[in-house]
């Protein structure tokens, strides 16, 4: 919390032990801290007016942030890691009805509590590095600069901001920009090809794929940023500025819009385009292979594509090694959310369980368990992400290696398990050990002394296969054991666990004074727990109990999230019912299933 003269932190995210801590805390610590001191800039030095621009100090301070790491530590590839994960959180938001725009009327304290979410962060840092990009960096931290000297130690307004940056860059910034801020949503662009030129047309995304006609009446000002492979990027100041427009001369060997990611846009090609793009990805840089990914994981959920061409397009990642961690990634972000929508239908769960396998083995079975000295962060990442999918997809040796290293971890040997693999380790055994296992991670919650070891063993703990072990873990989390703070991590865990969701909700409804007595302290860790838990379903008839529960019950303070759930499960079951035989059939085509 960023207090002017005292800046607060939770111990995982100011404290770092480089011999006992994973390595992503690291990172994790190194952008928390900028983000809190970008604060003393943006929302201390400069307020925002009022609360419905809180984007001014969130989305910056999420932004600056982002720069100063990508600057201290370059060997990070952050803004890779951003559009992995940032711009996805957003994204998916944003996709619903429910989401706000960046700019929003609010009236009371709980109002305001409920816009400290994706948007006022993540969306808001996304826009603001799209704007950069296309003004160019240095003009732009001018024209900032600019707004911080002329607002220093007084309010100021997004049309502060606009007017600063206009000055600066010469253009009317406030023009192409107000519809990012003060309108709901965001583009997907439709290609379609014609001999030597495309035709391309925007419409607002949903995730739910019925935008009705009202609702899709925003003109968005979209850079284009089309890269050929005759041009490194055709026109930087190309930009869709109508509905529809028709784009000349483009190379149909390779063509690739929204290069580099940084525009906040999804693009839907024609499917022999996207399957293409595979097989030429080494013309692709990690931000258009993270993006193209993303994309066509979330065009498969509104229908306007399908999950045989996010697999196919995956299968032709599946040597990838350059800056491999972030690409690897959000492969692994795609291909669970598959897994986790269709894990009631066993032909198909199977299937793609044997999917994830194939893809993952040589990747796995190359990159081994050693870390070497000479090693970059990013390897070790990667070795992390490898072993931990492996084991979910049944790669036996990597959950026998697992195994052994875990019962010498018990036994007192502390090097047989490196600090980075902790996470990994411990899911596989959770998954695969029964109670033993279950009972040897739950203690060494209680004795752990590491920073980061009570973390990793609640989200451990939420791969638990059985009813009886979910319940203990419930219990155990709604305990004095663990702090308000972290209720959430263990549940998180438990509802991306097929076979635990169910009996999370349950358990929500059963004890839901017990649930809404801890955390409801702070309706923004509250509405936080919630929406954790429960968007993972994929189902009509739950999506009608979780409405059904809460109707009599005060909301006040998350009925803006209940809404965002209820969105997400519809879109999931809308997909999930539409695309599942269709699913089916490629994965017994391609012979990940019988009969």
């Amino acid at each position: 919390m960023e207090n002017w003269g005292l800046i607060t932190y939770r111990t995982t995210a100011i404290l770092f032990d480089e011999q006992r801590s994973a390595a992503k805390y690291k990172n994790r610590v190194a952008y928390v801290v900028a983000h809190e001191l970008a604060h003393q800039w943006f929302g201390n030095l400069v307020t925002m007016d009022w609360w419905s621009e809180l984007w001014l100090n969130e989305g910056f301070a999420t932004w600056v942030g982002w720069l100063a790491i990508d600057h201290l530590y370059p060997e990070f590839q952050v803004w890779c890691q951003f559009v992995t994960e940032a711009m996805q959180t957003a994204q998916q938001l944003d996709s619903l009805r429910a989401s706000h725009p960046i700019e929003v009327p609010v009236k009371d304290a709980l109002e305001i509590d409920q816009i400290f979410d994706a948007i006022s962060y993540l969306k808001g840092s996304s826009v603001i590095r799209m704007l950069s990009n296309h003004l160019g960096v240095d003009v732009f931290i001018r024209g900032v600069s600019d707004y911080l000297k002329a607002h220093r130690h007084g309010n100021a307004t997004t049309n502060d901001l606009w007017a600063a940056l206009s000055k600066a860059s010469g253009k009317d910034v406030n023009a192409f920009m107000d519809p990012w801020i003060k309108k709901i949503g965001f583009p997907v662009l439709t290609v379609a090809e014609e001999p030597g030129q495309i035709g391309v047309r925007q419409s607002r995304f949903l995730s739910t794929g019925d935008v009705k006609a009202e609702e899709d009446d925003t003109l968005w000002w979209i850079p284009l940023g089309l890269r050929t492979s005759s041009q490194a990027e055709k026109d930087a100041a190309m930009a869709l500025t109508s509905k529809e427009e028709t784009v000349r001369d483009v190379d149909e060997g390779f063509y690739k819009l929204n290069s580099n990611q940084t525009g906040f846009y999804r693009v839907n090609y024609p499917p022999a385009r996207l399957a293409q793009m595979g097989v030429d990805n080494e013309k692709l840089s990690t931000e258009d292979k993270i993006g193209l990914i993303a994309d066509a994981g979330a065009l498969a959920i509104s229908g306007d594509a399908t999950t045989a061409s996010l697999l196919t397009f995956l299968s032709a990642l599946s040597h990838e090694t350059n800056n491999a961690h972030s690409v690897w990634s959000q492969m692994m972000a795609s291909l669970n959310n598959i897994r986790s929508i269709f894990a009631e239908n066993n032909a198909v769960a199977g299937g793609l369980k044997k999917f994830a396998l194939k893809l993952v083995s040589q990747a796995t079975e190359t990159i081994g368990w050693d870390f070497k000295p000479e090693e970059d962060y990013l390897t070790g990442q990667l070795r992390a992400l490898l072993i931990s999918t492996a084991g979910s997809a049944g790669h036996t040796a990597t959950i026998d290696e697992a195994k052994s290293r875990f019962r010498r971890y018990l036994t007192g040997d502390s090097t047989a398990i490196h600090p980075s693999l902790r996470l990994a380790v411990f899911q596989i055994n959770v998954a695969e050990g029964g109670k033993e296992a279950y009972d040897s991670v739950k203690q060494e919650y209680l004795k752990t002394t590491s920073i980061d070891g009570k973390e990793i063993c609640l989200q451990a703990l939420g791969r638990v296969q059985t009813t009886d072990l979910i319940n203990d873990f419930l219990d155990f989390q709604f305990s004095d054991q663990v702090k308000v703070q972290d209720v959430h991590s263990g549940s998180m865990a438990l509802a991306a666990n097929s076979k635990a969701r169910d009996a999370l909700w349950h358990y929500i409804k059963d004890h839901w004074d017990e649930v809404y007595g801890k955390l409801s302290g702070n309706f923004v860790v509250l509405d936080r727990y919630l929406k954790n838990s429960l968007q993972k379903f994929a189902s009509h008839e739950k999506e009608k109990d979780i409405a059904t529960f809460f109707q009599n019950k005060d909301k006040k303070g998350f009925d803006r999230g209940l809404v965002q759930v209820s969105d997400t499960v519809r879109g999931n079951a809308n997909y999930k019912e539409r695309d599942e035989d269709l699913l089916l059939e490629w994965l017994k085509t391609h012979d990940y299933t019988s009969g």
